[in-house]
């Protein structure tokens, strides 16, 4: 089975690149290396790849219709799993246009493209962001998500609209997974676990936005990597919006406190307001993950984070 796994240089699409290769399919990667983080961080996710006959990377935007067909054109590619796109609630905030034009467009494209090589398998890498300031116990796939609080969020909930048109159309069978807040080995550094990790380590302040008390459904990468990996296989509808998430929500100052215990150091905290964009909480409902893909997160929050240290001392290390 061959695979396009657009993003997949960066944080879960290079780690699902290396699963997939571990279980003998074929991997094509297309991505930018754009500079929202250090390239060289991405440069690093697929250098041990490079040689591998079964992988085969290509440099480029989704946005520019030729790689792309360049893309689908030498390569008889069997399913897409659609991760790249420009991340960052806050970021979106600040230059909206360039989310709405990677995001939509670029989604866009890739749909083309699947339609006119008639490939029917789309995995596509949403987001719990869609569902805003839910006040839902649990954030099931039924709730409506038509109130989104960042452009980022909005271009996720658009995308999942636009793909139900293609599979509508052109019988293209698409999952759209729901991620709740990926964490783990290659995370950005950009991202919380990091960004406070590293802090607390070189004894500089965190920032906590708000007093502490948001809430986030942390999922380890590898339970993440399993849920797609699922979904991949999946074929019983034509059509499904599915949760990945940890299913153990904690606050933002349980996270800091899991942090401080695996450091081994205690957090300077600046406290800040809260950011524009961002969600109080998020809660995730994963018992349709449960009954369709077989979806069980098996990592706690502890462990994720200690595996995580323990990954980011071996790059520091040089191993």
């Amino acid at each position: 089975m061959k695979i396009l796994i657009t993003g997949g240089a960066g944080f879960i699409g290079s780690s699902l690149a290396d699963a997939l290769l571990l279980k003998g399919k074929e991997i094509i990667v297309l991505d930018n290396f754009n500079n929202y983080y250090d390239p060289a961080l991405k440069e690093n996710n697929v250098r041990h790849n490079l040689q591998n006959p079964k992988y085969r990377l290509y440099r480029g935007d989704i946005c520019d219709k030729q790689i792309l067909e360049k893309v689908f054109d030498e390569n008889k590619i069997d399913a897409v799993i659609h991760i790249a796109a420009n991340a960052g609630v806050r970021a979106s905030i600040e230059n909206s246009e360039i989310f709405v034009q990677t995001n939509i467009s670029g989604t866009l494209n890739v749909l083309e493209q699947m339609k006119k090589k008639e490939i029917k398998k789309l995995v596509f890498a949403s987001s719990s962001s869609v569902y805003g300031n839910c006040k839902a116990d649990k954030f099931s796939e039924d709730l409506k998500v038509s109130e989104p609080i960042s452009p980022y969020a909005m271009t996720k909930s658009a995308c999942e609209q636009l793909i139900y048109t293609y599979s509508f159309l052109y019988a293209i069978k698409s999952i759209c997974l729901r991620f709740f807040t990926v964490y783990g080995p290659r995370q950005r550094p950009d991202l919380a676990i990091r960004k406070f990790a590293e802090l607390i380590e070189e004894g500089k302040e965190i920032p906590v936005f708000g007093d502490g008390s948001s809430k986030r459904d942390y999922t380890y990468i590898d339970d993440i990597i399993n849920g797609i990996s699922a979904a991949i296989d999946y074929d019983k509808s034509s059509y499904e919006i599915i949760n990945l998430g940890g299913g153990s929500p904690i606050t933002l100052n349980e996270m800091i406190a899991v942090i401080e215990k695996a450091v081994g150091k205690k957090a300077l905290r600046k406290n800040l307001p809260m950011q524009k964009g961002d969600v109080e909480r998020t809660v995730c409902d994963i018992s349709k993950a449960k009954t369709l893909l077989k979806f069980e997160p098996k990592t706690s929050f502890k462990e994720g984070v200690e595996e995580f240290l323990l990954w980011r001392k071996k790059q520091n290390n040089g191993i």
